[in-house]
């Protein structure tokens, strides 16, 4: 026996009509198709609907039957996993034990990403792809592109260096120009650059789970969400005064700086304020877990790595420009490398030795 499918990825039809689905039978489905047609008369649904009752017409009198499953707008995943709990309801109430095949019909290539899905339950005979002639390109052009963005290792691998190449060039300008004319190419760039960025990290998620963190931060009162507002306006300050320092410098006297140069002299002029900006952060954080309790000896490394670490940016970037001496860098790096060493040791021999685990 022929089962003819017609899939609704999105539903459609239940959300524009209201019809339980899945709808099997002939008039039960002619009625859908006329309803969501009348509802609305744009959507390929219908097309899907009327184009699977043809070739049950044609298929007559051949054993056929007909029915109409559908998915869900809240994504590909909960889609499927609905349009397989509607099909094995299908085989249950009208095929139960009988030996069957099915001819997928479809309005577009999204419907069929849903295919293995049909294929572990039913055996697929065929597939009747129906899209309105004047956008099937676009449709099929549509759904790759999207495809190609929501594939994670696509995006680690392609739009992340992607974007990182078209910020390359405003970020010369922005280097070179420092004292301000803009380029429109330049802006472009990077609006582009940044965009591709954003989808090749897939920062979408990671934008809303910070914004639900502070949230919660906010109505539970924890200390870290005023030291986040404080690193903020620190790291501007700092990022501002590391560009006072490159104006300085480029007025002075080393008016050809090469991009090397400038980046150096950025960190030596900012450095101080984003170590203090490292500093407030890991305090707040220190005092939030001391206040709940699950404060670990451990966290206490935190504003001495920090130190260690401005120090030795400090002394390098300082060095580049000459304005810290081969022997000041040298210095920096030996008491910074032991500092932080030390620290390590220091607090996992107290943890080890007098079982300090937490702090409460």
């Amino acid at each position: 026996m022929l089962l003819i499918l017609c899939i609704d990825l999105d539903d459609d039809l239940g959300r524009k009509t209201g019809i339980k689905t899945p709808v099997i039978g002939r008039r039960a489905v002619e009625s859908a198709a006329v309803a969501l047609a009348i509802e609305d008369p744009t959507d390929s649904d219908g097309n899907v609907m009327f184009q699977g009752l043809k070739i049950y017409e044609d298929t007559l009198p051949e054993s056929v039957e007909i029915a109409v499953v559908t998915g869900s707008a809240k994504g590909d995943i909960i889609a499927g996993r609905k349009i397989g709990e509607e099909i094995e309801e299908v085989l249950d109430r009208m095929f139960s034990g009988e030996k069957l095949s099915t001819l997928i019909v479809t309005d577009g290539a999204q419907d069929e990403s849903i295919m293995p899905i049909i294929r572990s339950r039913v055996e697929i005979r065929g597939v009747e792809r129906v899209v309105v002639r004047q956008s099937e390109g676009l449709e099929s052009a549509y759904y790759t592109v999207k495809q190609f963005i929501s594939d994670p290792e696509t995006r680690g691998t392609l739009l992340l260096p992607l974007g990182i190449l078209l910020l390359i060039y405003p970020m010369t300008i922005i280097f070179e120009n420092v004292a301000g004319s803009s380029s429109v190419l330049g802006m472009i760039a990077t609006i582009m650059g940044i965009y591709v960025i954003y989808k090749g990290l897939d920062l979408g998620d990671v934008i809303r789970a910070t914004i639900e963190n502070a949230k919660r931060d906010l109505y539970t009162g924890r200390v870290v969400l005023v030291s986040y507002v404080v690193c903020g306006i620190v790291i501007v300050i700092g990022g501002l005064e590391g560009i006072n320092l490159i104006n300085e410098l480029n007025r002075g006297s080393d008016p050809d700086m090469n991009v090397a140069k400038v980046i150096a002299t950025f960190v030596f002029g900012g450095v101080q304020w984003f170590g203090s900006a490292g500093i407030i952060w890991s305090i707040g954080h220190i005092t939030d877990e001391y206040l709940n309790k699950r404060m670990e000896l451990r966290s206490l490394n935190a504003p001495i790595y920090v130190v260690s670490i401005a120090g030795v940016l400090y002394a390098a970037s300082g060095y580049m420009i000459e304005m810290v001496t081969l022997q000041s860098l040298a210095i920096v790096l030996i008491i910074g490398t032991i500092l932080g060493f030390l620290s390590t040791l220091v607090f996992s021999f107290l943890g080890k030795e007098y079982k300090i685990n937490k702090i409460e």
